[in-house]
């Protein structure tokens, strides 16, 4: 690896995996395969962990670097990432404690307070410890989002707008997982925005505004992959100290939660200024990804956004 040209580089982009979001998964992969062909790797190839096979083909591949274009459970967990420690295969992205800090919207959010990041009041539980819901209305108040602790992409999330809408919401999110979090809705100005690089380089990408569809009342999956040109605002339309402030606040969530390479953070801007939701370690990679259209909006080709987590990988990998 060491002194390789990019052209005589072998690059494994791992997509598909066994979450909710394989499709989108090899949605990103593909995308990203195109995008690294175009930098100039000189073999990419798609290879998908939920294929029969793919620790060995992995495992003698003779793969330079792999880039991660793994969503959800058993890839944006760690899970994917202890593997290719333990193969030694350099990989883009947060290293496997990190991703599984992450990936937790519960550890997530004590590092946020931790670190003086604004964040919304909120009761986290198991089915064994699960308080009433007189309890949970008075700590989150009566309009709130129930979603799984440890999954992606808006699945088992529902909007409560009364709490008689809670123990059905609840019961939905623990089909997604054993741990849910009810947290206090939250009003305003709805934006996410990504962290790209390392220590000295990182830097926030353009905001994005998400501009919801009268149909829709938060951003589910049917907004997440509509039309970009629809539903994106580059940049937000937000007053100049606002818009800074929530791109520090995306390079702060970065550096609380020990991600590296890329970062996705969504934030709700409110009358008293930008709460955060949560941070995603694995941004989406498909057309109508909101990276890809952060990155386009920076003056950023997609191929060279991808070639940089490649060579990140690499750097670290050196170090």
């Amino acid at each position: 690896m060491a002194g390789k040209e990019r052209h005589e580089m072998k690059v494994a982009v791992l997509a598909g995996g066994i979450s909710d979001e394989r499709e989108i998964s090899l949605a990103s992969g593909k995308n990203a395969a195109a995008a690294l062909t175009e930098a100039g790797y000189g073999t990419v190839e798609i290879v998908d962990p939920g294929e029969r096979g793919f620790l060995s083909r992995l495992e003698n591949g003779n793969y330079d670097v792999a880039f991660i274009a793994l969503h959800g459970f058993g890839g944006e967990d760690g899970m994917t990432q202890h593997i290719l420690e333990f193969l030694g295969i350099p990989y883009t992205g947060s290293n496997s404690l990190a991703s599984g800090i992450a990936m937790d919207k519960d550890l997530s959010k004590l590092l946020y307070r931790r670190a003086g990041l604004p964040v919304a009041p909120s009761v986290t539980f198991t089915r064994a410890d699960m308080p009433s819901i007189d309890e949970i209305v008075g700590i989150v108040g009566p309009q709130s989002f129930v979603k799984p602790v440890v999954n992606g992409s808006s699945y088992g999330i529902s909007l409560v707008k009364d709490p008689s809408e809670l123990t059905a919401a609840i019961e939905l999110a623990f089909e997604h997982g054993d741990k849910v979090m009810v947290e206090h809705r939250v009003f305003g100005v709805e934006c996410s925005v990504a962290a790209l690089g390392d220590g000295k380089t990182l830097r926030a990408l353009p905001v994005v505004e998400i501009m919801m569809p009268q149909q829709s009342e938060f951003y589910d999956l049917e907004v997440k992959y509509a039309d970009p040109n629809d539903i994106h605002r580059i940049p937000a339309q937000l007053p100049e100290d606002v818009y800074a402030q929530v791109q520090d606040i995306a390079c702060r969530a970065h550096e609380a939660l020990g991600l590296f390479g890329i970062s996705r953070t969504d934030v709700i801007v409110t009358e008293d200024g930008p709460i955060i939701l949560e941070t995603n370690n694995i941004p989406g990679m498909t057309s109508e990804s909101l990276v890809p259209d952060e990155a386009r909006h920076a003056g950023i080709a997609f191929s060279d956004l991808c070639a940089e987590l490649v060579e990140l990988a690499l750097e670290r990998a050196a170090r």
